[in-house]
């Protein structure tokens, strides 16, 4: 799945495999059902997958084939964290887990303040042995990027060995805000969209992910 980087070629990748762009345009629509948007998220968020964990580690492994014995390549996904931001991030899981399966969760429980535009934390979950563990963020959006700051802040306490950030729709002040607090987590991401309005939205954007995922308001 081809990706190009954006801004910075070491922390912004944009994948912009056609599947990906065309399920993207779907969820974007006013149009678009709860059902039909939930479902998009989940197709999208299997096709990020591949994208970003196109370079995590592999060991090798002998097996059996029908004709003879080999070594062959295999990834240890016991030793993989998606980390939901929640409640939007939760969206992403079936997706992920579904490439996955055997990935651990966690999560971080925040919501942003409508007033300061800020993260409040709420809940921290993490598997246990996080120095042995990859770990990949995810939130369909990064907006002010308060949240994922705030994430990635509580996340690097716990020492992991590496930390990704996957979202659908990023916009700059976003991507350069979560840059300058964190500019070793790389960036991965559906669409770099144009800007933030004045109550922290991305514009274009898709509205609010979490409402439309569960049908609220």
């Amino acid at each position: 799945m081809p990706h190009a980087a954006v801004n910075s070629p070491a922390s912004v990748h944009h994948v912009t495999h056609p599947l990906v762009q065309h399920k993207l345009t779907l969820m974007r629509k006013r149009s678009a059902s709860t059902v039909s948007f939930r479902a998009l998220l989940g197709e999208l968020a299997m096709l990020m997958a591949y994208e970003i964990t196109r370079d995590i580690p592999t060991q090798m492994i002998t097996i059996e084939t029908p004709l003879e014995t080999m070594q062959s390549p295999v990834i240890d996904g016991k030793k993989l964290v998606f980390a939901s931001i929640l409640r939007a991030g939760n969206g992403m899981l079936d997706g992920l887990l579904r490439v996955i399966p055997s990935a651990r969760v966690g999560h971080v429980g925040l919501y942003r303040d409508p007033q300061t535009l800020q993260a409040v934390h709420y809940y921290f979950k993490m598997p246990e042995n996080m120095p042995e563990r990859d770990v990949i963020v995810v939130d369909p959006m990064l907006a002010t990027g308060h949240s994922a700051i705030a994430a990635l802040d509580k996340i690097r306490a716990c020492r992991p060995r590496s930390i990704r950030f996957l979202c659908l729709l990023a916009a700059p002040e976003g991507i350069a805000a979560l840059q300058a607090a964190h500019p070793a987590v790389p960036i991965y991401t559906a669409a770099i969209d144009r800007e933030l309005n004045e109550h922290g939205y991305i514009l274009p954007g898709l509205g609010d992910a979490g409402d439309r995922i569960y049908g609220t308001r």
